[in-house]
């Protein structure tokens, strides 16, 4: 493991940790050069698999894109990074369990929506208005309406 800040690659483990569903490994590491802590994740490998777009295409499942629209839905909101990377992992884990090796961006979508309601209604309702493509003011007050 190579330390972020200084690039040396001595470091010690300080603490393990594994996730609560015990697919991941959280280890906090301390350099021995410059002595700042970091962390690092450990995941099993997963059998990788496509992505089906609205328009038919395929492309690998990516994990950065799916992180990226849940801190953009959560941005100034009060939700920890930690609780993303679990809505994230819960995600991926319903995708590994499925026998399918392909997901279509809609069903992604949908549990991501299910998720965000449950969470933060603000996140839910950001997300919703770009997955859903609202084209007017009255399908973005009907959905407002049915979050109530």
């Amino acid at each position: 493991m190579r330390c972020p800040f200084c690039g040396n690659t001595e470091d010690r483990v300080v603490d393990s940790r594994e996730s609560r569903e015990a697919d991941v490994i959280r280890r906090r590491r301390e350099c021995t050069k410059c002595e700042r802590r970091f962390t690092s994740y450990e995941k099993i490998e997963q059998v990788p698999f496509q992505v089906v777009k609205r328009d038919e295409r395929r492309e690998p499942y990516d994990r950065s894109k799916l992180m990226r629209g849940l801190q953009v839905a959560c941005r100034k909101r009060p939700v920890p990074q930690e609780t993303l990377e679990r809505l994230a992992d819960a995600i991926e884990a319903a995708m590994q369990d499925s026998s399918e090796r392909e997901a279509s961006s809609k069903v992604i979508g949908t549990m991501v929506m299910q998720r965000l309601r449950e969470l933060d209604a603000v996140a839910y309702v950001r997300f919703a208005s770009v997955y859903r493509r609202f084209e007017d003011v009255d399908a973005f007050v009907k959905e407002l309406h049915q979050l109530r």
